[in-house]
């Protein structure tokens, strides 16, 4: 008995079955991705026709209709989500850049997101933020930086573009000499100042003298500055650019005389060419000792254009003519010999010169036989060529307003009336300028 041995391969009579593992929690299903699961319908049960199966399929028809419903809304919502977001993104650039801002020079780009800029202050390490355009970064260009955090957040279109825009550039105007009433005398020395040197400039050479740089046009208002400068533009077919003398003046420091630079560049490229100035006068002024910001700009444009003024040797074919009513208080290296070779002065028109500006401005119109020109215009009344044309148009507008197409000497009378009433009282008639 001691010695018996174990089989393994005899099974016991009872062999306990190991115990299975508790299951904690639900059975999850195994989870299908894919676009083929996602097109694939659930399977209905009963299989057979029946009113059970039915109402699941309605079921499932309201669902894939809910579907397709929402699937279009949010196409057609699509444009609009983008827009809106959009519009928050402007709003958040406007926010950075808040409402405080000021104009500095970029001097030198350091990498993609870092510039030097220039302002009142000096240079400054600035960053460029992500929205700013770097095609449009150029040494020299005008940025818009904050006060609050320090950083390029704009570029402002080229100035010098933005401000040749406003300058008012005439191929060859279409006014004549015989659109101006008397004036002979000022017409023979324009002629010899400015037209002369640009038709024929063999004249001076061969009398050995160098031909005028400028002209001044100096008298009261309304006297017919701008047309005897428009009369000889016309004449020598020259490109007339005109300006006041007011746009020269410019807030920030250096504007005015890189604006000034560029207009003469401009004339050279469009060379013959005249530029006219009027009212020069508010950029021509006496210099003073002042120290302030404003004064200082309007005296450094004004030494710019005496610069330009005198690099004329080498432009025979551009000219410069000057209007002001107040000669007294340009400055004299403005007006000196070698810049303004000549000063004429535009008077008041006298009676005779009155008829004929009255004969000229109602060549056009439909005048009545009772109209005569001595009755209506008296230089005892200090009319200008201006005051003419404004009576010729109130009388045209005095018929107008009686329904009829002739004009008659009574309208006349009534447009005087205002006309001189106006002038008396200082009140402007800035729509017959």
């Amino acid at each position: 008995m001691g010695n018996v041995q174990h089989n393994p391969t005899k099974k016991k009579k009872f062999e306990k079955k190991a115990p299975q593992l508790a299951m904690i929690g639900k059975r999850r299903r195994k989870r299908e991705f894919g676009p083929d699961f996602a097109e694939r319908l659930p399977q209905v049960t009963p299989h057979a026709q029946c009113r059970l199966r039915l109402l699941k399929l309605n079921r499932i028809k309201d669902h894939l209709l809910l579907e397709e419903e929402f699937i279009l809304n949010r196409e057609r919502l699509a444009p609009d989500v983008a827009k809106r977001a959009a519009e928050k993104e402007k709003e958040e650039i406007a926010m950075v850049q808040g409402s405080c801002m000021r104009l500095c020079r970029l001097g030198e780009m350091m990498d993609d997101n870092h510039a030097i800029v220039t302002s009142i202050l000096g240079d400054t390490y600035m960053p460029v933020l992500s929205f700013v355009d770097r095609d449009l970064l150029e040494p020299g260009c005008t940025v818009l930086t904050t006060y609050t955090i320090s950083a390029v957040v704009g570029v402002l279109p080229d100035d010098k573009a933005l401000e040749l825009s406003k300058v008012k550039m005439d191929k060859a105007p279409t006014e004549t000499y015989a659109d101006i009433g008397g004036l002979e005398e000022q017409i023979m020395e324009v002629k010899e100042a400015v037209e002369l040197p640009l038709t024929r400039p063999d004249l001076y050479e061969e009398m050995g003298i160098s031909s005028p740089k400028g002209v001044l046009l100096y008298g009261p208002p309304g006297t017919g500055k701008t047309l005897l400068a428009k009369a000889v533009a016309n004449k020598t077919s020259a490109t007339f650019i005109r300006m006041v003398g007011s746009d020269l003046v410019k807030k920030n420091s250096g504007e005015g005389a890189k604006l000034v630079r560029a207009i003469f560049k401009m004339a050279e490229n469009h060379a013959p060419s005249i530029i006219f100035i009027d009212e020069i006068d508010a950029v021509g002024s006496k210099r003073s000792n002042s120290a302030r910001e404003g004064e200082l700009e309007v005296q450094r444009t004004m030494l710019e254009l005496l610069t330009q003024m005198d690099g004329f040797d080498k432009r025979s074919d551009v000219k410069i003519i000057l209007a002001t009513n107040r000669l007294d208080s340009l400055d004299p290296a403005l007006i000196r010999p070698g810049r303004i070779d000549r000063k004429i002065e535009v008077p008041l028109p006298e009676q005779s010169t009155l008829e004929q500006i009255f004969r000229i401005q109602t060549r056009l119109m439909n005048l009545s036989a009772d109209v005569i020109p001595h009755d209506f215009v008296s230089s005892k009344e200090n009319l200008s060529g201006a005051d003419v044309r404004a009576m010729c148009t109130e009388a045209g507008l005095q018929a107008l307003r009686k329904r009829r197409t002739q004009i008659i000497a009574k309208d006349f009378e009534k447009s005087k009336k205002k006309v001189i009433y106006r002038k008396q009282e200082n009140i402007p008639v800035g729509m017959y300028l």
